[in-house]
C-alpha cells in the first residue's frame, strides 16, 4: 500500500469527519476508504481513530500522527509547488479561513467572480471567528482583522476596517447620549467576546487617550449578533465600520463621540510560511487585493 495514500486517506477522513465524507472527497468508495484506514491502523498496530455510529474521534496517537501526516503532505505540496509554481495555471483545492460576518458582507459576494476567472480552483471556505491554527488544521489562507501578534505566518495587509461606537436613537432617547468616552461606564454596552482588550475600551481624541471600563449587559462572539442588539435598544457597540456603516448612514444607528476614534484594525491575507507559493494561492492573495483596495504589505 502507498504510504502517502494512506496518510492522505487518514488527513481526509479526521477532516471531513467521516468515511464517506473522505469518499467524496478523495473520489475513493467508502469500502477503499475504510480498507485503508484499517491497513494502516493495522501495519502500525494502533488505533487511530475511535468509531461510533454517530461521531469518529482522534485517539492519542492519531492525534500524534496526524500532526505528522500534514507536515510530510505539506512538504509533498512543497516539492510540487517548487516545480509548478513557474505556471500560470492555478488549479487544485484552496482551504480557506475567514471571520463570519467579513466573510458574509465583504467576501461571499466576490467568490464567485474568483471562480470565473480561475475555474480549476475550488474553494473550501469556512466561516469562523475564532483564531485558528492554520497549519494545524490545513488552511492555505485564513483572512485575520485585528493587530496581529508576531508568528511564523506570512501575513499580507489587504485593507482596513475603523472601529465605530454606537447604538440605536431609541435606546440614547431613554437613556441619553453619552457626551465624553468616560460616560459609556455608566452605559449597558453589547460586547464582542473575542475581543483583545476585554471590557475596556480606548479612544484617542482632543484630551488624549481615554480608556474606560464598561459594563456588558450582553457578551457575543459574533459582529451581527452585536450589531443585532443594538438595532433593538439594548445598548451600545464598539464595531467595525463594514458592520455598522450602513446602518449608521441609514439612521439606524447613530455613532458616538465622533471627535475620538477608537482607532482602525489592519486586514490581512495569512498563510504558512512557505519558500513557494502555489499558482493557485498566489492568484487568490492577488484577487483579494485587488477588490479589497490596498496595496499589500507584508
Amino acid at each position: 500500500m502507498d504510504r502517502f495514500l494512506e496518510m492522505k486517506t487518514f488527513a481526509a477522513v479526521v477532516e471531513a469527519g467521516s468515511f464517506v465524507g473522505a469518499a467524496d472527497v478523495l473520489g475513493h468508495s467508502k469500502a477503499a476508504v475504510s480498507r485503508y484506514i484499517n491497513e494502516l491502523e493495522s501495519r502500525l498496530g494502533v488505533r487511530l481513530l475511535h468509531r461510533t455510529t454517530r461521531r469518529l474521534s482522534l485517539t492519542p496517537e492519531g492525534e500524534v500522527f496526524l500532526r505528522r501526516c500534514r507536515d510530510l503532505l505539506a512538504d509533498l505540496d512543497d516539492a510540487e509547488a517548487e516545480i509548478t509554481s513557474k505556471s500560470d495555471t492555478a488549479r487544485g483545492l484552496l482551504r480557506i479561513n475567514v471571520p463570519v460576518t467579513f466573510g458574509i458582507r465583504c467576501l461571499a459576494p466576490l467568490w464567485g467572480t474568483f471562480r470565473d476567472r480561475h475555474p480549476e480552483v475550488r474553494l473550501d471556505i469556512t466561516l469562523v471567528d475564532r483564531l485558528v491554527d492554520l497549519v494545524e488544521e490545513g488552511y492555505d489562507l485564513a483572512i485575520r482583522i485585528g493587530k496581529l501578534s508576531s508568528s511564523s505566518l506570512v501575513a499580507r495587509r489587504l485593507a482596513a476596517t475603523r472601529l465605530l461606537v454606537c447604538a440605536s436613537p431609541d435606546y440614547l432617547a431613554e437613556h441619553g447620549t453619552p457626551a465624553h468616552p468616560s460616560e459609556l461606564a455608566d452605559h449597558a454596552v453589547i460586547g464582542y467576546s473575542y475581543w483583545s482588550a476585554g471590557d475596556e475600551w480606548t479612544l484617542e481624541g482632543p484630551d488624549g487617550t481615554v480608556t474606560v471600563r464598561t459594563r456588558a449587559s450582553i457578551y457575543t462572539n459574533n459582529g451581527d449578533t452585536c450589531l443585532a442588539a443594538a438595532l433593538a435598544g439594548q445598548g451600545i457597540i464598539l464595531q467595525p465600520d463594514f458592520v455598522v456603516g450602513e446602518d449608521i448612514e441609514s439612521g439606524a444607528l447613530v455613532e458616538l463621540c465622533p471627535e475620538y476614534t477608537a482607532g482602525e484594525l489592519g486586514v490581512y491575507a495569512v498563510y504558512p510560511s512557505r519558500r513557494f507559493l502555489a499558482p493557485k494561492l498566489r492568484v487568490l492573495i492577488a484577487f483579494l487585493t485587488e477588490h479589497l483596495g490596498q496595496t499589500p504589505a507584508d
